[in-house]
């Protein structure tokens, strides 16, 4: 019976797969992992050199592997108010192997004063996918009384191509404004051709939008910025395709620590979870504007593949900013509230 539910489990999530169209993995840490969810927010932080890794285990009980991972590297380059960066994302689904690759350049640029910041970012880069056919199992290798069939072989014509490669192309946009703080992208704009078959199979751009509010606790108070605490509302919207998801929560963040609530609805297509995370930052060098960030979040499911069935899902993130010793100049709108201000 047990064999018989994981079967139905299977079932179910490549259903959920077929109708979302290859939507996108979405992170619950979106503020760990900056440049995947906005190219503007490439280059964005007080330091010159940032590394971002963010790994993703989804509904680790059920058979197939849902695991994802992205990490990047961003230059601050002050008189731009930007940087460049570079972003490699790999996404693992399904018991037949079926990985997904995309390797990135991002470049972003900035404009304001001490009042507003306003960012663009533009994204480019090669996209991968493949697929181990022999993995696959089918009608003719399952025995109506016993099951699957150990090393027997399928007369379905598995075809020849199990690797594709494609141009992906994304841009970004972000306004920083006194307290306030709201972005988009648009990723895959171009809408590659992913088939493995030669039969078209675009891949449908996915649309972000963000918006985060700080309310300062302590606004009458003479404190440094790091003894002041804060409450940071922020809601992420996503919609691919038929698919839409919207991320609402907060957190509270004092010093060195970071903890948020969220709700995230999946939609008419999608699971929908409650989300608990904890975020750590450690100043190895803080008059160098040295330190490593330490992230771990949790996600309860509340839909159907509800937590008994799927154990949630787990997300660990690591950060690490520098400063560099050739750095020379200012950071440009010093006076101004910054996106990495909101996480």
């Amino acid at each position: 019976m047990t064999r018989i539910r994981y079967y139905i489990l299977s079932v179910m999530m490549l259903l959920t797969a077929a109708v979302t169209k290859a939507q996108d993995h979405q992170y619950s840490q979106f503020f760990n992992s900056p440049v995947y969810l906005n190219p503007a927010l490439n280059g964005q932080f007080e330091g010159d050199l940032r590394v971002n890794m963010i790994y993703r285990n989804q509904w680790s009980s059920l058979p197939g592997a849902l695991s994802y991972l992205t990490a990047s590297v961003d230059l601050n380059i002050p008189k731009f108010g930007g940087g460049v960066g570079l972003m490699f994302t790999r996404a693992n689904e399904g018991t037949a192997y079926y990985l997904r690759n995309n390797l990135a350049g991002i470049y972003s640029y900035s404009v304001g004063s001490d009042d507003f910041v306003l960012s663009f970012g533009l994204q480019a880069g090669i996209g991968n996918r493949t697929i181990d056919r022999s993995k696959l199992v089918f009608g003719d290798q399952i025995d109506p009384r016993l099951g699957y069939i150990p090393g027997s072989q399928s007369a379905a014509d598995l075809g020849q191509l199990n690797n594709k490669f494609y141009f992906d192309a994304g841009a970004g946009i972000n306004l920083v404004m006194g307290n306030f703080m709201a972005g988009g992208a648009l990723q895959h704009i171009n809408r590659p051709d992913q088939s493995f078959t030669g039969a078209s199979a675009k891949l449908p751009m996915r649309a972000t939008g963000h918006l985060s509010y700080r309310w300062d606790l302590n606004p009458y108070d003479n404190y440094d910025e790091d003894e002041k605490s804060y409450v940071i509302p922020s809601v992420v919207m996503y919609k691919q395709a038929s698919s839409t998801s919207l991320s609402a929560g907060m957190q509270y963040k004092r010093r060195s620590v970071n903890a948020g609530l969220w709700y995230r609805s999946g939609g008419q297509t999608g699971p929908s979870s409650f989300v608990v995370s904890f975020i750590f930052d450690l100043f190895i060098n803080k008059d160098g504007g040295e330190k490593m960030r330490f992230g771990i979040s949790h996600d309860a499911p509340t839909s159907k593949l509800n937590y008994s069935n799927t154990s949630g899902t787990t997300e660990g993130s690591l950060g690490y900013e520098t400063t560099l010793p050739s750095r020379t100049g200012s950071p440009k709108f010093m006076g101004s509230t910054r996106c990495y201000d909101f996480y």
